[in-house]
């Protein structure tokens, strides 16, 4: 399958602990968050849908579900790996105090993968790479899931082009850090993440 994201996700304690059937979403913090983000925009809520819908928005859109102790963004300027999208990627970071976050972009035609990981709000790893160009940025300590992948560059095979397909690479770390499970498996316990509820904006 061949996925478009433009992800943060923040959780406050382990995923599979956070993540369950039930959060109750506050649209209220949403609405925070979301004039957080764009403090000079116009806000337009146009109401609610699931994480599936909104993975990847039109550029004048903003999906934010809020709950208790998670956190997910969706917007799309995170695509374009430029300053707003790491203001993007660091606000939604410290949003949740004491949480860990991880920001997940991929893009189904370019084929790469934009990844960013931050505990309390302190940006601890940064990596895109992209299957044309091999590793763009690789920045801070790797994480434990990253192992399999880096195998062959690390044993002296070329990165150009990648050794490993992106999009199994962001999945895999989105699986181990973001929601303890595939974004899009549903547990014994009947919880799916893409079904998670998040509220819609649009901005200008």
């Amino acid at each position: 399958m061949a996925w478009s994201v433009a992800l943060a996700c923040a959780s406050a304690g382990e995923p599979t602990e956070v993540f369950r059937p039930g959060l109750a979403p506050d649209p209220d913090a949403a609405a925070t968050i979301a004039r957080r983000l764009y403090p000079a925009a116009t806000l337009t809520e146009t109401g609610d849908t699931v994480l599936d819908f909104a993975l990847w928005p039109y550029e004048d859109e903003l999906f934010v579900g809020a709950f208790d102790r998670a956190l997910l963004l969706c917007d799309r300027r995170l695509f374009c790996l430029d300053d707003d999208a790491r203001r993007i990627a660091d606000t939604a970071a410290a949003a949740l105090p004491g949480s860990h976050c991880g920001v997940l972009v991929l893009h189904n035609v370019i084929r790469s993968c934009w990844f960013r990981w931050y505990e309390s709000g302190v940006l601890l790893r940064d990596v895109y790479v992209t299957a044309e160009d091999g590793v763009v940025v690789d920045q801070g300590e790797r994480l434990p899931a990253e192992g399999p992948f880096w195998r062959a560059v690390d044993e002296g095979a070329p990165d150009v082009p990648l050794p490993f397909d992106p999009e199994e690479f962001g999945l895999a770390l989105a699986e181990q850090y973001m929601f303890g499970r595939g974004i899009a498996d549903r547990g014994k316990d009947g919880f799916l993440p893409l079904e998670l509820p998040v509220r819609r904006f649009r901005h200008a």
